[in-house]
């Protein structure tokens, strides 16, 4: 109950556990996984799975930063968006590929979100550094609204973390085909990518909040 209870550790839940509410429909959903001879085996393997995302998060300690993130996103009413992170943090140690094709999109989800609720609108073409350029400059992100060296600074390497989050997903992420010069990660290299994508969609998110609440 207390894993259901938390909005990180229930994103990662069996899909079965979260909309089940007895055993009897458990045991429904595991029989269309697999059923005659030789479908214990694959409904064991196909609840071991399941299970390994919240494994993971459990035996790491989920992270005070990750708890943080997701509650920060969780406030936003944008499904959308607290999707994407779910799927970025399930994906990051099977699915490597598609955890930074997640995190990008992610930020770009968030861009978009902030931009359609500021009134403003955007274009089908944008990528993701046109997208977060839009976006900080509504935020008062963007560099060149700032005299202070130091906020110049923190904000280009914020805006250099946007643009090189969407060329990872370009390079080796699963949104597009990669040919030979593909790059294939690593799950330490996607977990990077999933917290970084995080933070800055946090912070993105709380900068909106912090305006729209003056307004």
């Amino acid at each position: 109950m207390q894993l259901m209870n938390h909005p990180a550790s229930k994103r990662l839940l069996p899909e079965f556990v979260r909309h089940s509410n007895d055993a009897a429909s458990v045991r429904a959903t595991l029989m269309n996984v697999a059923s005659g001879s030789g479908s214990w085996a694959i409904r064991r393997g196909h609840v071991s799975d399941a299970f390994k995302p919240i494994l993971e998060f459990l035996e790491t300690g989920g992270g005070a930063a990750e708890h943080a993130i997701t509650d920060g996103l969780t406030s936003y009413d944008a499904p959308a968006v607290q999707a994407f992170w779910a799927k970025a943090l399930e994906r990051r140690s099977t699915d490597p590929d598609g955890a930074v094709t997640a995190a990008s999109a992610l930020l770009e989800e968030v861009c978009k979100h902030i931009i359609e609720d500021s009134g403003n609108e955007w274009e089908t073409n944008w990528n993701i550094p046109r997208l977060y350029v839009e976006t900080s400059k509504i935020l008062n992100l963007a560099p060149s609204q700032h005299q202070e060296v130091v906020f110049k600074t923190i904000l280009g390497n914020c805006q250099s973390v946007v643009q090189n989050i969407g060329s990872l997903r370009n390079k080796g992420g699963d949104a597009h085909a990669g040919g030979r010069s593909r790059v294939p990660f690593k799950p330490r290299h996607a977990a990077l990518t999933v917290n970084l994508s995080g933070s800055m969609a946090l912070f993105l998110i709380e900068t909106w909040q912090s305006i729209a609440e003056k307004d």
